[in-house]
């Protein structure tokens, strides 16, 4: 219940944070031009953040992954404009590479048991050194094919409505599976709470879907962003491997003595923060239309702002992909805003910063207020 009712204070809060820019730009903020941007710009953020989850629940950070979409868009475009392999050749290096050096700063936290903090910084500055070293310190153009068009084109109408039917599906086919679940084992079905929350979830992509289709329609990158944290929802909540990662989390000692492969269940969280990070990269850089050294700035941060105001705990342990997705919606509406309002740069740093310090106040005080009352 409190998880839900810090869902629902988000969806508030960022629902008048939404109507005072709007105010404030003369109602430019909620133009559907502008709301389409924004997501766009999102979805790199979103990504990462999707997987920064499940690496807090663990109770570890990966400071690294900024500076590794720096690095692996690079490797994109290099392997695709100056060595000439195929956008689909291009694409397959980029995801193995960031697997690879996922899965080697996971082997680091897991068997030698060094700090994740440690090992993450310390791939922070070797990845942008590789960014650097792999480029010459220059900007390398992305060529334009189909690969380009994961970061700038839309769904048409017909693609957009046919992915609102398989959301439509997907979601009234989990409430009857699960209420087909409780009656099974003769268990007293819940409330009418889960099925409102459905229709609830429909309503709202429905207006999103309407919304998108009055500009340009779904953009590519949101729609990528939303399938890997629908995929990532169900590993998480109905995979065994799903609930091992949040059972060490919750207690490690108890994990390890349940039999809970801890070792195994780390590193391979790290390696899929690492190919995640490559969809991002892959994401921004067609975006973007070029690598560059310099991408990625500060991109680590975001995605644990976002996990953290949405409601993943510092502490392991608790948190959704849902609230990931809420909180980077909140992190980039409040960049979005203040820009097209003309807010002095310092502010957005200053305000982004105030934000996540009360995300974290927030979150420790449910935590000792846990601890009073246990």
């Amino acid at each position: 219940m409190k998880d839900k009712l810090r869902a629902l204070s988000m969806v508030i809060a960022l629902v008048l944070i939404w109507i005072v820019f709007d105010r404030v730009t003369g109602g430019t903020f909620l133009q559907p031009r502008n709301i389409s941007n924004l997501v766009r710009q999102m979805a790199v953020t979103g990504i990462l953040a999707s997987g920064m989850v499940l690496v807090l629940v663990l109770r570890h950070v990966d400071l690294s992954v900024g500076s590794l979409v720096a690095f692996l868009g690079t490797i994109l475009a290099v392997v695709n404009a100056q060595w000439g392999l195929s956008p689909l050749s291009a694409l397959m290096v980029t995801l193995l590479a960031g697997g690879l050096l996922g899965s080697i700063q996971g082997f680091l936290v897991s068997f030698p048991k060094i700090p994740a903090f440690i090992v993450t910084l310390g791939g922070m500055l070797i990845f942008r050194g590789a960014a650097m070293w792999t480029t010459s310190n220059t900007t390398v153009p992305l060529p334009t094919s189909w690969l380009s068009d994961l970061g700038t084109a839309y769904l048409s109408a017909t693609q957009g409505l046919t992915a609102f039917s398989g959301v439509a599906i997907f979601l009234l086919l989990g409430f009857f599976l699960r209420a087909r679940a409780y009656k099974s084992v003769n268990v007293p079905r819940p409330s009418n709470e889960s099925f409102t929350t459905t229709i609830t979830a429909l309503v709202v992509c429905g207006i999103a879907l309407l919304l998108f289709n009055n500009y340009n329609g779904i953009p590519v990158p949101v729609f990528i962003m939303l399938s890997i944290m629908a995929i990532l929802t169900l590993v998480a909540r109905r995979t065994v491997w799903g609930r091992q990662v949040y059972a060490m989390g919750g207690n490690p000692e108890a994990a390890y003595l349940s039999g809970v492969p801890v070792h195994s269940r780390s590193l391979l969280t790290f390696t899929l923060m690492g190919v995640l990070s490559a969809v991002a990269a892959v994401v921004l850089t067609a975006r973007v239309g070029s690598a560059s050294p310099d991408a990625g700035q500060l991109l680590e941060l975001d995605a644990i702002a976002s996990c953290v105001i949405g409601g993943t705990s510092l502490r392991g342990g608790r948190g959704t992909i849902f609230g990931a997705l809420l909180g980077a919606l909140v992190m980039e509406s409040l960049n979005n805003g203040m820009s097209l309002a003309n807010m002095e740069p310092f502010w957005q740093f200053v305000v982004k910063g105030g934000v996540l310090v009360v995300a974290v106040w927030m979150d420790l005080a449910s935590q000792k207020q846990k601890e009073v009352f246990a």
